[in-house]
């Protein structure tokens, strides 16, 4: 069967008020740069409420619903077959070649379902779906008519062109990217980070990302598997402008000057004081972290309300509620999962105490942070100044 076109249906963009269009017209925009990458040529446009994709040369279709499924903001993709209006009579050849083509097997129920948007149009909404009914069930005797729960649920939009459509592929659903702010992902190599920055793009918020480099205790093939991550995530959210900061200085400084049972929660104190300056210089509006509660030393709620402390953005942690295994099933979804596991060290493990603490004290904390003010700014500010910025895209 070849679709001449794809009708995108949104879910919460539908119940926006006077703002609508602001994000029907980002969706567009979102859905144009998806279909760049694909094979053929396409126009997207909007049309009494309704947003298609018509193809305007040859195109895979499979390639095609792969990327329309990566833009947040679709909850349904519909295959449209065109059939132009030239009289009931044709009509009713053009739905029996559509079902033919469609559904070989015809041991199924149906229902019609039709919409007069061209109101000139001689037969009204409901003596379409009788007059039509009637015809499947002459040339096929086998089909039968479910009006509640049909196999098959034949839309038929008589608008300039009468549309043809009856299959629905689900979408990411969410809010088109770019809708709702910008925010700063702290990115790691591990399994958590890519998901939260999937999670927060899918709420319409572009995400740039800062990943903490430590050489030579991380290794080149460490820096790439992130990248490689930010790749997969820009499928979703797209291009990622990715910070890399040299971490070295700052954690050898640490790991000489405080006690090894604080080091992991007083250097996620500097990443956080470090991406939150980040974040401002780039009019970023929040964090994003891959946290969830109580996963390790470091996540428990007493280890994040300490991290915190240093921030005055929101931290936005969509993972927050989330057990291990829904992580890995989500990661295994956006395909980020097998790079996430790859056997590189990433400058979190690398220094880490035989017990850390799980329940540090902020006063103490604080005071042993006073431990660094000898040159911890001067090493902060050093880092900001060698950082590298790439931009990441799919």
């Amino acid at each position: 069967m070849i679709y001449t076109a794809f009708l995108i249906k949104y879910a919460e963009i539908g119940i926006k008020g006077k703002n609508r269009y602001l994000f029907e017209d980002a969706l567009v925009r979102q859905i144009k740069y998806a279909l760049k990458k694909c094979e053929g040529a396409f126009m997207v446009h909007k049309a009494e409420g309704r947003i298609y994709v018509d193809v305007i040369s040859g195109y895979d279709y499979d390639e095609t619903v792969a990327a329309l499924k990566t833009v947040f903001g679709i909850s349904g993709i519909c295959p449209v077959v065109y059939a132009e209006d030239r009289g009931f009579e044709q009509l009713t050849k053009d739905v029996l070649k559509y079902l033919d083509d469609v559904y070989p097997d015809k041991k199924k129920t149906f229902k019609v379902a039709a919409r007069r948007s061209r109101k000139n149009y001689p037969m009204d909404s409901m003596t379409i779906n009788r007059e039509l009914g009637e015809v499947i069930l002459d040339a096929y005797p086998e089909m039968r008519v479910d009006v509640h729960n049909p196999d098959i649920l034949l839309n038929v939009e008589v608008r300039e062109k009468i549309y043809l459509y009856s299959e629905i592929i689900p979408g990411p659903g969410g809010m088109p990217v770019g809708t709702n702010g910008k925010a700063m992902l702290l990115l790691s190599g591990g399994i958590d980070s890519p998901v939260a920055g999937y999670m927060i793009a899918k709420r319409g918020v572009k995400i740039d990302a800062v990943y903490f480099h430590a050489p030579p205790y991380t290794s080149e093939r460490a820096k790439q598997k992130v990248v490689d991550l930010a790749k997969l995530v820009s499928r979703y959210a797209g291009p990622v402008y990715l910070h890399v900061v040299n971490f070295t200085d700052i954690q050898l400084y640490i790991y000489e000057k405080c006690p090894h049972e604080e080091l992991t929660i007083i250097m996620r104190r500097y990443m956080m004081r470090i991406a939150e300056r980040i974040a401002k210089e780039t009019e970023c509006l929040g964090l994003v972290t891959g946290e969830s509660i109580g996963q390790v030393a470091s996540q428990t709620m007493h280890s994040l309300a300490v991290t915190n402390e240093v921030c005055t953005l929101p931290v936005y942690r969509p993972l927050i509620g989330f057990d291990k295994q829904e992580i890995v099933e989500l990661s295994e979804k956006i395909n980020t999962y097998e790079t996430s596991i790859l056997p590189y060290e990433d400058c979190c493990t690398i220094f880490v105490a035989k017990h850390p603490v799980t329940k540090p004290n902020l006063k103490v904390i604080c005071r042993h942070e006073e431990n660094l003010a000898e040159k911890i700014e001067e090493l902060v500010q050093t880092a900001m100044e060698t950082k590298e910025l790439m931009i990441v895209q799919e």
